[in-house]
């Protein structure tokens, strides 16, 4: 653009700066758009919030060349001060195990899910294995060896892999005897001698409740 002898760029920087991965609040648009004035005092000739695109904003300015340097630190600034997540998160997968009886055999359905995801590509760490032991949990105290509902958790590398880890898992628990795969929040309404368990991903902080899609990829097609 040239603007009276002035030839001006457009520089233009785009972020994934909300707290979910679907939409932008008010807020977090109204909060950019108030700092926008700082890129004007830093020499920029316009600048707006021009993108608002599911969890994705961008911010762009016309701007002389010399300036160009400052005026995209400017942007990058904003973003930062408006960010409501604070960056990356790990991904993870969750089981959770309850019984209706206190059946022992629990510890052998977690261990078989343990188990399966040691060794996979990918997968950063995983639960130690349940012993009947006393057990030690930071910032908790000392676990009775007769706990009978388990929680494993398995962390990712990458996304991608949550599925591969997550089905390896899911299937090794189900392998054992009278044991079911729940949706997220359903009452243990079982039979004693029953396992019922949960799993859940933990996906940039948002959760999935892995019951479905397990459900839709074991479905036979015809």
């Amino acid at each position: 653009m040239n603007i009276k002898g002035v030839i001006l760029k457009v520089t233009a920087i785009g972020a994934d700066i909300s707290k979910n991965d679907v939409s932008c609040s008010n807020t977090l648009v109204e909060n950019i758009e108030k700092k926008l004035y700082k890129l004007i005092d830093l020499g920029a000739s316009h600048a707006a919030l021009t993108n608002v695109t599911g969890d994705d904003v961008v911010v762009s300015a016309f701007v002389e060349d010399d300036l160009l340097e400052t005026i995209n630190a400017g942007i990058v600034e904003i973003l930062k001060e408006c960010a409501e997540s604070p960056g990356y998160y790990p991904d993870a997968i969750i089981l959770g195990f309850d019984t209706y009886g206190g059946e022992p055999f629990v510890a052998d359905v977690a261990n078989s899910a343990i188990k399966a995801a040691r060794g996979m590509d990918n997968l950063t760490d995983v639960s130690e294995l349940i012993e009947f032991k006393t057990r030690k949990i930071p910032g908790v105290g000392y676990v009775s060896s007769e706990t009978d509902d388990p929680v494993v958790v398995a962390t990712v590398e990458n996304i991608e892999s949550v599925g591969v880890i997550a089905g390896a898992m899911i299937g090794a628990a189900l392998g054992n005897k009278n044991t079911y795969l729940v949706e997220r929040g359903t009452p243990c309404n079982v039979l004693p001698g029953s396992v019922i368990f949960s799993a859940t991903a933990l996906m940039n902080g948002n959760v999935i409740d892995l019951a479905i899609p397990f459900q839709n990829k074991t479905r036979i097609l015809r």
